[in-house]
């Protein structure tokens, strides 16, 4: 393992967290760098011939963006409506593309000014507050704040896993004796309540737990590809079904409620937030001047599918739609196998998703102790971040507030806020228009906007809901 933070970048992905280091660093490890003449020759040159294909990083891209987050939009259009969601959803890609190529744009232009081959997410923002003369003694805060946010973020995705396995794992095994054949009727003889769906979390611990003592991404290999398989045969099934049972005539309102709406940004955000995985996918095309042609056609297709996902689930299922539409399938095997197959892919790609806040951590850790503590202080470590992703989730196993509330809180930054600042740092000395910088604020201010409403909003519906559970479990209201 590396011991240098400042590799970090942030990535949350399907099976891939495509960051330096990343599990895109792992399983595709990058070429070595040239030294060419020019900063502009040197970035062309990064990937070189051993670079990812216009089509593998178009893949890359898409796995990147595709993950948990797809399946909570059914219920994410519920809040806003049947029509307002699906446009707020166009308009969300949109503003998300431009920030993902804002990003680019300000690596090139740092990394050329700063001689340097390659910028993440955190050395753009560093570079680019030293840009600006009276943040140039903080600019190492903006390293940092990057770094804060992509552990929250990360972390925040393991605690949608935990809560996503269990409720799955829960809902199959309740309804294992009941489970017919019959697809289309979905005829279940009887529902078998088990334990609580936190204690279906204490059980997955364990094995979270040895996952991540898998310090080398690249042992996974094999087994992320197969769950990139499992999944994306699992989402196949999940549109057949969803398309092929739509209900008629549809009366669902077209403009969901108003105090609803911040859940459905931060759900939104959180599906979007893939901006971690733009730079490194950059840096290792064998053409990285094709790269605007890959996040274009790959986040259109990305846009696409939550669109299309999001509306058809909800007409499918209604106001009845779960916070993950795979809770929704019928009790037949093969519905059932669907929902396994996919916690699979989730089950791997949790090892993925923690690579990067271990990365960032444990090297601050292991630098202070010598060098025969070095193994036992960072099993500790990821023994320790594992166990509070675990606890995090059994005080908020809403699958639905959970992945709203991560969104909130931090995807917003990342993918909404910092990238329309960090433009502005980056050409506050080169001519940057009016226009550019009004635009920019409208951007920021609409992140920050949803960060505190969805935030607020996720928060009194978590106490609600725990609210509500305690009265109903309340044996003296009986």
């Amino acid at each position: 393992m590396t011991s240098n933070p400042n590799y970090q970048e942030e990535g949350p992905v399907l099976p891939n967290i495509a960051n330096s280091p990343s599990e895109d660093a792992a399983l595709c490890p990058a070429p070595a760098a040239h030294s060419p003449a020019s900063a502009q020759n040197q970035y062309q040159r990064i990937g070189g011939e051993s670079g990812t294909s216009f089509f593998q990083t178009l893949i890359h891209l898409l796995k990147g963006n595709i993950g948990t987050g797809l399946l909570g939009l059914p219920l994410a259009v519920k809040n806003a409506g049947l029509v307002l969601g699906p446009l707020s959803l166009f308009v969300m890609g949109i503003i998300a593309v431009h920030c993902m190529n804002l990003l680019v744009r300000c690596s090139h232009h740092l990394s050329s000014k700063m001689n340097k081959p390659f910028l993440n997410y955190g050395d753009a923002v560093e570079y680019g507050m030293e840009n600006v003369s009276w943040l140039r003694r903080h600019s190492l805060w903006g390293r940092r704040l990057v770094n804060l946010f992509l552990i929250i973020t990360q972390l925040g995705f393991c605690c949608v896993y935990f809560v996503f396995l269990s409720d799955n794992v829960k809902q199959v095994v309740e309804a294992a004796n009941g489970t017919t054949m019959n697809c289309n009727t979905n005829q279940t003889a009887v529902i078998v309540p088990s334990f609580d769906s936190r204690l279906y979390m204490l059980c997955f611990l364990p094995a979270f737990i040895l996952l991540v003592f898998v310090r080398n991404l690249t042992y996974l290999a094999p087994f992320s590809f197969i769950a990139n398989v499992t999944m994306c045969a699992s989402l196949v099934f999940i549109y057949f079904y969803s398309f092929t049972n739509i209900k008629y005539p549809i009366n669902l309102p077209l403009v969901g409620k108003a105090n609803d709406y911040p859940l459905f940004f931060g759900t939104a955000i959180f599906a979007f937030e893939g901006i971690g995985v733009v730079l490194p996918l950059e840096n290792k095309m064998q053409n990285p001047q094709s790269f605007n042609k890959v996040l274009y056609i790959g986040m259109a297709m990305v846009t696409t599918f939550y669109i299309s996902l999001g509306t058809v689930g909800f007409i499918c299922f209604g106001e009845g739609i779960g916070g993950s539409i795979t809770l929704n399938l019928p009790n037949c095997w093969m519905y059932q196998i669907v929902k396994l197959l996919y916690c699979f892919g989730i089950f791997i790609t949790f090892a993925l998703q923690f690579y990067v806040p271990a990365e960032i951590l444990i090297p601050l850790a292991v630098a202070r102790v010598t060098e025969r503590w070095n193994l036992p202080v960072d099993l500790f470590i990821r023994t320790a971040l594992v166990i509070f992703t675990c606890l995090l989730a059994i005080l908020i196993p809403e699958l639905d507030l959970v992945i709203s509330l991560v969104g909130s809180v931090s995807s917003s930054f990342l993918a909404l806020i910092f990238p329309p600042i960090l433009q502005v740092l980056t050409f506050h000395n080169e001519g940057l228009s009016q226009w550019s910088k009004l635009k920019n604020l409208v951007i920021s201010m609409l992140g920050l906007v949803g960060f505190v409403a969805g935030t607020y909003v996720s928060v009194e519906q978590i106490i609600q809901r725990r609210g509500k559970h305690n009265y109903l479990s309340d044996p003296m209201i009986h």
